[in-house]
């Protein structure tokens, strides 16, 4: 015959205490995970939304694949990029390709540079917002006549934006423009280097807004 003692119940409590303690965790997590899968899988309008984002960046990333085989030669020789961020596909040129020191008109090369832009901009992606920045480096206005860098930096992509409307056809409602001068530099003006990476314009091709779903989803469209 067994006896228990105070030290052995106090043992076996804590042992039922623990057990009960794994079955409430066990419990929860199964409730909580139910809850997950079903907000993972949302309502049909969600799904459609994710599936028309995931068209946008198909469209944008085919976009930019015919960039790169349009300006192959350019982006060698580092005087274009193309990345894909947050805010769209960025077309990011070196100054210098478009413009003279200190000037705003257009160059032969860069018109010729941004004629391919153009035609697969309209080709590709029409319908998109097209915001064009212009920036420039630290070193203050001396001679060539503008105020300051603010103005340099949006006379250059006014011109650059002038040229995709004029010259390419794209449509003047999606277009817009801005000088951002020296601040917004993307490498230390402290080297020539970091200075003519901040002399730059970019052509941002903006995702298309959220399409609005037409179907109006009710309780009973959540997925259970």
């Amino acid at each position: 015959m067994s006896v228990i003692t105070p030290f052995k119940r106090r043992g076996l409590m804590k042992n039922q205490a623990s057990i009960f303690t794994v079955i409430l965790l066990i419990c929860f997590s199964v409730i909580v995970s139910g809850c997950a899968v079903g907000f993972y899988k949302g309502r049909p309008s969600d799904k459609a939304k994710i599936e028309e984002l995931k068209d946008e960046l198909a469209r944008l990333r085919e976009a930019k694949s015919l960039l790169e085989d349009r300006l192959s030669s350019e982006i060698a020789s580092d005087k274009v990029q193309l990345n894909m961020e947050d805010r769209g596909l960025v077309i990011t040129f070196v100054a210098e390709v478009l413009f003279n020191s200190g000037k705003a008109d257009l160059k032969p090369e860069g018109e010729g540079i941004l004629k391919k832009v153009a035609r697969v901009l309209k080709q590709e992606v029409s319908g998109n917002d097209i915001g064009v920045e212009g920036h420039t480096d630290n070193d203050p206005i001396k001679y060539s006549g503008w105020k300051s860098n603010w103005e340099l930096s949006t006379a250059r992509a006014t011109s650059v934006l002038h040229y995709l409307v004029d010259s390419g056809s794209l449509d003047p409602e999606n277009l817009s423009a801005t000088g951002y001068g020296e601040y917004r530099p993307v490498a230390s003006n402290a080297t020539d280097k970091g200075k003519q990476k901040n002399r730059r314009v970019e052509i941002i091709i903006k995702p298309l807004p959220d399409a609005k779903i037409t179907h109006q989803a009710s309780d009973s469209d959540y997925i259970k």
